[in-house]
C-alpha cells in the first residue's frame, strides 16, 4: 500500500496556520508524513512576503506532533555546510523522538530567477549546476558518516574538507534517519542510485517521472544496486476544487510504482483540510 503526506510549503501564510494542519493531520491515521520547502524567500505569490526558514519551523513543528514522520521536501545542499546540516538534522531527529525523513538536493538551477535571488540576498555562492551536483554527492557521503562514525574522522573531497568531523548526538534512529534525495536531471539520478533511500520527483507529468524512475534502475543497475530498495516518491499538487483530478494523478502514479505520495497543499489552507484530503483523495484512491 502506498504511504500519504502532505506538504505546506511556509511561505505566505502564518506559522499558526502550518501548525494547525501538521496538528490536524497528527491525529488522522492515512496521513503518515509532512513536509516543508527549503526557500529563504517567497517562490510564487508576493516576492516581499514572508517565507519561514525550513529547518527552524521543522524542529517546531516536531516538538508539537507526535506520530508524523516529518521533512524538507527538499533542502538545498547550497545553503549550508554539509557539516552543520548534519548536526541540524541530528537534532531535529531527536526532538521528534527519531521521525525524520532526511530531505536534500542539489539546489535550485540558475535559470529559476525567483529561486537565483535569495541567494544573492543572503550573499550565498551560486555554483553551476555541475558544482552542485558534486558537492551533493559528497554532502551526502560526509552527513552519513557523521551520524554514523563513533569517532573524528578527516575528508578531504572536491568540495568538502573535514578535520575531526563528528556528530554528537547522534540521531536517534539507527544506522541512521532515511535519506530522501530529490531530482529530476540525469546526474541527480545517479547520485540517487549511490545515497538515496527515498527518491522524490516534482509531479505533474507521469509520463516524465516513468522515464527517470527506469533510468534510476538502470543505474542502480549500473553500480549493482537493486533498484526495489529505493522508495519511488512523487509530489502532487492538490486541487480543492477539482478533487477528481487529483485523484486521478494519484492512481496514475501509484500504477506506475510510485509507493510514496506527497500531496502539496496550497494556502490559504481550508478549515479541516487534512481529514479532506484523508476523506477525498487518500482513503477513494487505496
Amino acid at each position: 500500500m502506498p504511504s500519504f503526506g502532505i506538504m505546506t510549503a511556509p511561505m505566505q501564510v502564518g506559522y499558526h496556520d502550518i501548525l494547525r494542519v501538521w496538528q490536524e493531520a497528527d491525529a488522522i491515521p492515512e496521513i503518515e508524513h509532512v513536509w516543508l520547502f527549503d526557500h529563504l524567500m517567497p517562490i510564487g505569490g508576493d516576492p516581499d512576503g514572508p517565507a519561514h526558514e525550513g529547518w527552524t519551523l521543522l524542529s517546531a513543528l516536531a516538538a508539537q506532533t507526535r506520530g508524523l514522520r516529518v521533512g524538507l521536501l527538499v533542502t538545498s545542499n547550497r545553503f549550508r555546510p554539509p557539516a552543520m546540516l548534519a548536526k541540524i538534522a541530528a537534532t531535529v531527529d531527536v526532538v521528534s523522538g527519531g521521525r525524520l525523513d532526511f530531505g536534500i538536493g542539489a539546489g535550485s538551477r540558475p535559470d529559476h530567477p525567483l529561486a537565483r535571488r535569495e541567494y544573492e540576498a543572503h550573499g550565498l555562492p551560486f555554483h553551476d549546476f555541475a558544482h552542485s551536483v558534486g558537492s551533493l554527492a559528497e554532502a551526502c557521503t560526509v552527513i552519513r558518516r557523521l551520524w554514523t562514525e563513533t569517532e573524528p574522522f578527516d575528508f578531504d573531497g572536491t568540495y568538502v574538507q573535514l578535520t575531526r568531523a563528528f556528530c554528537n548526538p547522534k540521531p536517534v534512529q539507527r544506522p541512521c534517519p532515511p535519506i530522501l534525495i530529490g531530482g529530476r536531471s540525469s546526474v541527480t539520478l545517479r547520485v540517487v542510485a549511490e545515497h538515496a533511500d527515498l527518491w522524490n520527483i516534482p509531479g505533474g507529468d507521469i509520463d516524465d517521472a516513468v522515464r527517470r524512475s527506469a533510468l534510476l534502475d538502470r543505474y542502480c543497475a549500473e553500480i549493482g544496486r537493486d533498484p526495489a530498495s529505493i522508495t519511488r516518491s512523487i509530489h502532487l499538487p492538490v486541487s480543492y476544487d477539482r478533487p477528481q483530478n487529483t485523484r486521478d494523478a494519484i492512481g496514475k502514479a501509484v500504477a506506475a510504482g510510485f509507493q510514496h505520495i506527497v500531496l502539496g497543499l496550497s494556502e490559504p489552507y481550508p478549515a479541516n483540510v487534512a481529514r479532506w484530503v484523508a476523506d477525498e483523495l487518500v482513503t477513494v484512491s487505496v
